[in-house]
């Protein structure tokens, strides 16, 4: 039988629609049985959650039930529900996309715009991109080692998918639903779009909208193309965008010149180009991820294992050149802080203004202090200095000098010593000594025995300390103890109170190094644990400010391209973490001139004439960090010296004369100079009173006295000591037994150790000293 052409075409056509329309009213209506499935599931856990509170709602839903199954929503429902879902999907999709660039823009050159860093008074520090350093080059130009180790590291699947990766979305999606952190799985194309084309924000919203665009690049352009353009476009930290002014940058080379070590190097860096950045305060994080390159190589089987080895061995001779930068170290950490803040591209070239708490007169001042002071020390085998000047009542850093000269390759100054952790010395005793005032176990008059004394704990060996001057000193009061920095007796006072005790003390006041407690022994007072000085600035911090902790920060103000004021710093009220009165004591003791002479004299460095400024030095026991720190309630300034290797500097290093003190001296008389000396107040909840000099207890009959200050209701109101005839050695004035050979009996006063709980002479003479060893335990 035959028919009719035009009759076959249309039966074809009419097939054809029929099917098409069959299709779709399947299509919609699985859209339809999905939501209504959805809704029900929802509905279903809501009225489950209702019944659990006794709510019942099945009565007041039945007006919404009755609805639903009028005719005219019942009848045929899952495709009316599925053509209203397509048609808010659609919506949505046209909504989040209808402002997005064209994917044809991506051959347009984009301008980065210049973040610039000022200090608090608007004078510039440094233009993080002073200007666009760029050379555009085609795929052929870039290192075959290159490319595969950026496919390798960043999107391994790269000239598989169609821009977006299936398996890191869900990984991604995990993350967000179940870690309640926003993160990505991105490619090479959605890297290259989001650089591009998007704000750094980490929500879903841009995430679809990144999706989105890389669909779109994917079907405008080859996989060649895309890493070609991604490749020229994405920032590789400083002011090289693309790699081959990464490679001039940071080799001094073309693209043709680099090898697989140096490609590796490259390939690791638009990640996060400041973290990375093998000039960064961390170099050490450069070559790491340069390592983790080339074994991502070797494990996508582009590089072999004798590759990577060799590779991963070889030196890298970097090209450095000089920058125009003010407070290196103080940027760098700021930089540092916008990139954990913003992303790293909204840091390095997002066009932000940020002003920062930086006053770089008093940042000039410390750095010509540090230089000067390290240069008159150079015999003492000292090589490095870092200094930190901060706001106590705000947090505010006023100055950051990570070392003597930022652009020192020998010292490694580009290191900032300020935020590394290095050893406190005796500058750590007055959290001990704060520790052990709060829970009232020792007053300032509170007696203590500098005299030979080996401590036992389980599971440990005897420890004998020994004090800085190889000296003993006899009955030492806590104001004495502390201000003259005598090891031993620093040593009982945290065998009292705890180490455990102390090391909360130290948390709370914004130590984070010290972590678990099984760690650190007695020899925790005398620096026995790393420290960092940015934290030693925070907890100080709380002493100048009468127990009030505030974190440090380095912003004031940051305001996006168009002005927009993204965050500014307002003054908090911080968190108390000590008394009022206890900081008062502590502060009274480090302020103390007098107190502290025995050890270094009445005309120290650590004294600023006409000001009242409390201050505490320390020095490990091998001399390898010398540290001072001091304060007013306006301003702190904590100073180091040493080593950036580590190495011991010379013996003869005098804490208090030589090394950190003429730093802290020099740059804590500039920052006071013309201003009005803050005096300490007296708060309301601690009494003075007359004490006897001897025993610490009430003045009696033939004891000469002196003024102390005590927390309320600790004050000596019962004797401590009385006169009693004793048997004493002639040789060590320690009390013996009746009629012991070399001895005599005297009238003295007696007094009890608070740690052996054994009778001491008060009003002898201290015993005579051993020699001092060659090596003492941490100084003072």
């Amino acid at each position: 039988m035959n028919f009719n052409p035009l009759a076959k075409l249309i039966s074809l056509i009419f097939g054809t629609v029929i099917s098409f329309l069959t299709w779709f009213i399947l299509l919609v209506s699985f859209f339809g049985d999905v939501t209504i499935w959805i809704f029900r599931s929802i509905s279903h856990s809501i009225e489950l959650a209702f019944e659990k509170v006794h709510i019942d709602l099945s009565k007041k839903a039945q007006i919404f039930v009755r609805i639903g199954h009028h005719p005219l929503i019942y009848k045929d429902r899952s495709f009316k529900v599925g053509i209203l879902t397509i048609a808010l999907l659609v919506f949505g999709v046209w909504f989040l996309t209808r402002d997005l660039p064209s994917p044809k823009q991506l051959e347009t050159r984009q301008i980065p715009q210049t973040t610039r860093i000022f200090d608090r008074n608007g004078k510039i520090l440094f233009n993080v991109y002073e200007d666009q350093n760029r050379t555009i080059v085609s795929l052929s130009a870039v290192p075959e080692n290159l490319k595969k180790a950026t496919i390798a590291t960043e999107d391994k699947d790269f000239y598989k998918h169609r821009g977006f990766d299936v398996y890191g979305i869900i990984r991604a999606a995990r993350a967000t639903l179940f870690q309640g952190n926003v993160q990505g799985g991105s490619t090479i194309t959605q890297q290259l779009v989001k650089s591009v084309f998007l704000s750094p924000e980490r929500t879903v919203s841009r995430k679809i909208k990144e999706l989105y665009l890389a669909f779109r690049v994917e079907t405008a352009f080859s996989k060649d193309k895309i890493l070609e353009m991604y490749l020229n476009q994405v920032p590789y930290g400083g002011t090289a965008w693309g790699v081959s002014a990464a490679a001039q940058q940071y080799f001094g080379k073309d693209l043709k010149d680099l090898d697989l070590a140096e490609s590796a190097l490259l390939a690791g860096l638009p990640a996060a180009p400041t973290y990375y950045s093998p000039f960064g305060q961390n170099p050490k994080r450069a070559l790491e991820r340069q390592k983790f390159v080339l074994a991502r190589m070797y494990e996508e089987h582009y590089i072999t294992k004798a590759d990577e080895e060799k590779a991963a061995g070889e030196e890298l001779k970097f090209r450095r050149s000089a920058v125009d930068i003010k407070a290196p170290h103080f940027v760098m950490y700021v930089r540092d802080w916008l990139s954990q803040k913003y992303g790293d591209a909204v840091a390095t070239h997002g066009g932000l203004k940020v002003t920062t708490t930086l006053d770089l007169g008093i940042e000039a001042s410390a750095e010509a202090a540090v230089a000067k002071n390290i240069e008159a020390v150079k015999y003492l085998d000292v090589s490095n200095g870092a200094a930190l000047v901060t706001r106590p009542a705000t947090g505010e850093i006023l100055a950051m000098v990570g070392s003597k000269d930022f652009f020192d390759e020998k010292i490694d100054g580009n290191v900032n010593v300020t935020i590394a952790s290095r050893q406190p010395g005796s500058s750590i005793k007055p959290i001990n000594y704060a520790t052990a005032l709060s829970k009232k176990l020792i007053t300032p008059a509170t007696v203590i025995m500098d005299v030979s004394t080996t401590f036992g704990v389980a599971g440990t060996k005897p420890y004998t300390p020994v004090n800085y001057d190889g000296q003993y000193h006899g009955p030492v009061q806590v104001r004495f103890a502390l201000a003259n920095s005598y090891n031993i007796p620093a040593v009982k006072v945290l065998a009292i109170s705890g180490v455990e005790d102390m090391i909360k003390m130290a948390r709370e006041m914004g130590i984070t190094t010290f972590t678990d407690p099984s760690r650190y022994g007695l020899s925790l007072t005398l620096g026995g644990g790393e420290v960092k000085m940015t934290e030693m600035a925070t907890a100080f911090g709380v002493f100048a400010n009468d127990g009030v902790r505030q974190d440090l920060t380095p912003i004031l103000k940051v305001e996006d391209s168009n002005g927009r004021v993204l965050e500014e710093f307002k003054p908090k009220a911080g968190k108390r973490v000590l008394s009022r009165e206890v900081s008062f004591l502590i502060s009274s003791i480090l302020s103390d001139n007098g107190a502290r002479s025995a050890a270094f004299g009445p005309f120290s460095g650590l004294t600023i004439p006409g000001k009242t400024v409390a201050v505490k030095t320390g020095t490990t026991d091998d001399k390898r960090d010398n540290w001072t720190i001091g304060y007013t309630p306006s301003f702190l300034v904590v100073t180091w010296v040493g080593n950036n290797d580590n190495h011991p500097m010379s013996q003869y290093l005098a804490s208090g004369i030589t090394g950190a003190a003429p730093i802290w001296n020099d740059i804590m008389k500039s920052v006071l100079k013309d201003k009005v000396n803050e005096a300490l107040r007296v708060p309301s909840g601690v009494v003075g009173a007359q004490i006897c000099t001897f025993t610490g207890g009430p003045v009696t009959g033939g004891c000469p006295s002196r003024f102390e200050y005590f927390l309320t209701g600790t004050q000596p109101t019962t004797t401590t000591a009385v006169r009693a005839k004793v048997w004493v050695d002639k040789v060590t004035n320690k009390i013996v037994a009746a009629g012991a050979p070399n001895a005599e009996e005297r009238e003295e006063f007696v007094i009890v150790d608070p740690y052996s709980k054994q009778n001491f002479c008060g009003s002898c003479a201290p015993p005579p000293s051993p020699s001092p060893s060659p090596s003492p335990s941490p100084g003072h």
